[in-house]
């Protein structure tokens, strides 16, 4: 085995650390200015009075995790540059979630999302859609640390416990303090330095080749640039369907209905302005995704003939850019920790969101309504404000926790990332059945949830067949590889899997939602024409529950009948 010579020197852990200082500052800086983050609205919603561009990098840095750049570089490395055509489907889908769903929450003012899935469908479908958030966040956030932190360790030395740490209490410290202003102001910081660490490697990829024609011109010759499979079988791992179709239902169920992102929107005062936020959001998201893509042809382009994985320099293709940073430009003082600031970057801007939002779901969907149960009476603003901070520093704590657990979890860590995409789909189906259709209720809703729930999980665990990365060659190494270190492109032996297994992962959301819709739209149907049941939230459906072209025929139907029912009076009810 080959031995890599770690040149992660102090002007690396220096810019680190200026990273993480100058993160942990601005929490402070929000903490004692403004409203001094007093008030649940200032706390967790930044007073409604943010403006576009912070709001749309914090939307694409929440998306953009460091297990994303990571992940992405690999991909195309190891698969090819099809992996690009998923960036079409955002602009496909932006429109959707800024015209159709995006005003229905904008007309509730609601600090969770979970809200409108009460008073559309009762407490039951909140409780259960909060719940499976709650699970898959909190699952996520450890994993975001944690993954980063091993590849880094193999290959910088930066001990991975101190790594966890750092991003932890860092991230739970600014978070904590400085609210969602602290947040979204930090994620336009962290986003540059995103950027920048891909800049790097694509610098170091055209220092190293001389030109992009001739990284394009490596790439090519070993098959790694193909972009026009428009082959329809849904067993194709990556096509324009599954990548245009699928990646479309992974956007929405973030960017239409997911707490994290509609807390995002709610910052903003007015609705014009949040959906520009999201607008913008589409060019800086695609911008990184290319850039990332596309420093995995440039990493490719240094190790076409002589891949670090099969040649058991590193143990996976995800330590495939770090691995990269620290060979080709270890040598120059701060590059590889401006690299490193950037990972980290990532991972913090993922978790700072995640941490605001499970303070936002916690105080709103479980904290007060049992406080209200139990003592009869309201939180008071001050009370409030100070719960949601602690839940806040409480969740950063348990993200700390489950990141040094996952270590512990092995194949575990897989399944709960597929945890986080299969739920995600079925949740968006929930919503969708509210919004888009008015015979879905409260019990037939609930049923299609866990059926789409159900089936997505089904397809995201069974076995999956091996999957069949492109060629790559050992034959440049500077050392002898023997035929036992090298592992071998398996092919994939349909026959000996059922066809559902066999699915492309793309399509496990896809699933989730279109059996939440069939199966929930068929049940309330059934339940509505026996007569089984019938909640409140049944007889009695506002209009600006649903998206604005049905919203806007129910109005005229009530204006007519002389109905209305305005969104007062319905939460009355």
């Amino acid at each position: 085995m080959a031995t890599f010579q770690v040149t992660f020197g102090i002007w690396d852990y220096v810019v680190v650390g200026l990273v993480l200082l100058t993160s942990a500052s601005i929490g402070v800086y929000y903490r004692f200015t403004g409203g001094k983050q007093r008030t649940n609205q200032e706390y967790l919603l930044a007073d409604r009075n943010m403006s576009i561009t912070p709001v749309a990098f914090s939307l694409m840095a929440s998306f953009m995790s460091a297990i994303t750049l990571l992940g992405v570089s690999s991909e195309n490395y190891t698969y090819g540059f099809q992996f690009i055509i998923i960036n079409i489907s955002y602009g496909i889908f932006t429109p959707v979630a800024a015209y159709l769903y995006l005003p229905v929450f904008f007309n509730l003012q609601a600090t969770s999302a979970y809200e409108y899935l009460e008073l559309r469908f009762g407490k039951p479908a909140r409780l259960a859609a909060s719940l499976s958030y709650t699970l898959q966040m909190t699952l996520y956030m450890g994993i975001v640390v944690y993954a980063p932190a091993l590849a880094l360790e193999a290959l910088t030395g930066i001990n991975m416990a101190i790594a966890i740490l750092s991003i932890g209490l860092v991230c739970t410290f600014y978070s904590t303090i400085g609210g969602m202003k602290a947040v979204l102001m930090t994620d336009v910081f962290q986003s540059i330095l995103m950027f920048l660490a891909v800049f790097s490697v694509i610098a170091g990829a055209l220092v190293e080749t001389g030109s992009f024609r001739e990284i394009w011109k490596i790439a090519e010759a070993g098959n790694r640039t193909y972009l026009w499979n428009f082959d329809p079988d849904p067993t194709v791992r990556h096509s324009w369907f599954s990548l245009i179709i699928g990646g479309g239902v992974t956007f929405l169920s973030l960017y239409a209905v997911n707490q994290t992102q509609v807390q995002r929107y709610l910052t903003i005062k007015d609705l014009k302005r949040a959906q520009k936020a999201l607008w913008w959001n589409w060019p800086i998201l695609s911008a990184l995704s290319l850039c990332t893509s596309f420093s995995g042809l440039c990493i490719y382009a240094k190790y076409f003939n002589c891949d670090p994985v099969k040649a058991k320099y590193i143990n996976s293709a995800d330590q495939l850019m770090p691995y990269y940073v620290i060979d080709t430009m270890g040598h120059l003082p701060g590059l590889s920790g401006l690299f490193v600031a950037g990972i980290f970057s990532a991972a913090l801007s993922t978790v700072s969101a995640s941490l605001n939002s499970l303070a936002a779901v916690t105080i709103e969907d479980y904290y007060k309504p049992l406080h209200r149960l139990i003592f009869k009476q309201e939180l008071t603003s001050t009370t409030a404000s100070l719960q949601t901070k602690i839940i806040a520093l409480v969740y950063g704590l348990v993200c700390v926790g489950v990141a040094f657990l996952a270590q512990f979890l092995g194949g575990v860590l897989q399944a709960a990332l597929t945890i986080f995409g299969v739920v995600g789909g079925p949740l968006l189906g929930l919503f969708s059945l509210g919004m888009f259709t008015t015979t879905a209720n409260q019990w037939g809703s609930i049923v299609g949830l866990f059926s789409g729930m159900s089936m997505a999980l089904w397809m995201a665990f069974g076995p999956k067949p091996a999957i069949p990365a492109l060629p790559t060659s050992i034959d440049g190494c500077d050392i002898a590889v023997n035929s036992t270190m090298a592992y071998s492109e398996e092919t994939n032996n349909d026959s000996s899997y059922l066809w559902i297994y066999r699915v492309s992962y793309l399509y496990n959301g896809v699933a989730g939602l279109v059996i939440t819709l069939i199966i929930g739209y068929l049940s309330s149907w059934l339940i509505k024409w026996l007569k089984l049941w019938q909640s409140e939230n049944d007889k009695c459906q506002d209009a600006n529950l649903f998206v604005p072209p049905i919203a806007k025929k129910m109005m005229k139907k009530s204006m007519k009948n002389n109905t209305i029912i305005d969104m007062e009076t319905f939460k009355q009810h």
